[in-house]
């Protein structure tokens, strides 16, 4: 028996910097042990089947430590099952079906999310509107119907200290539905 399980990086491959060749992560996920390989974009995306024991925890912290071996650098991760990625679509309180992917994203969430971080956010909401978010199961969703380019709640998500002691990585609807798809079987990847 196997598992599948989709891994986000967090902050790879952005401005020159903290460079994660997929082809190399796709190695360094192979040794391992996982199997079935393959990555999505240049971000930090991968899927793999691993043993059905193992749990997203241990395969994090198998990773993260494989990743800072190979690559010289510490890099956050996420790991998530196809059902948590599946639920995380089909929770969303936006209308997913309506938008564009780059009007509407999810920042995953290491743990639950406190919604008295956001007490300033959730008090200054109009300030922000058309954009919205909401909470979910270990994550943010966020509409932005300009992009997230110029989003002013987008900017204001993205300050560190409001999700301090978290790890948080941020994707399109579009790469939702990719790993949703990805870690479902029903698509290949590259």
């Amino acid at each position: 028996m196997t598992t599948t399980y989709a891994l986000l990086l967090r902050g790879i491959n952005v401005g020159g910097h903290r460079k994660v060749p997929m082809a190399e992560l796709r190695s360094v996920l192979e040794g391992l042990g996982h199997q079935d390989v393959v990555t999505y974009l240049q971000s930090g995306n991968a899927v793999f089947t691993t043993a059905a024991d193992s749990s997203e925890e241990k395969v994090r912290t198998a990773v993260e430590a494989a990743i800072e071996g190979h690559f010289g650098f510490a890099v956050d991760c996420l790991v998530r099952d196809h059902d948590y990625l599946a639920a995380v679509a089909a929770d969303c309180p936006f209308p997913a079906g309506d938008l564009e992917g780059r009007q509407l994203h999810a920042f995953y969430l290491s743990g639950p999310v406190d919604e008295d971080r956001f007490t300033a956010l959730l008090r200054d909401r109009d300030g922000y509107l058309p954009e919205e978010f909401a909470f979910g199961d270990r994550v943010v969703y966020l509409h932005t119907p300009d992009g997230l380019g110029r989003s002013k709640l987008g900017e204001a998500l993205n300050r560190p200290a409001l999700f301090k002691g978290l790890t948080v990585t941020a994707r399109n609807w579009n790469t939702v539905r990719k790993l949703v798809d990805l870690t479902g079987g029903t698509e290949g990847g590259a």
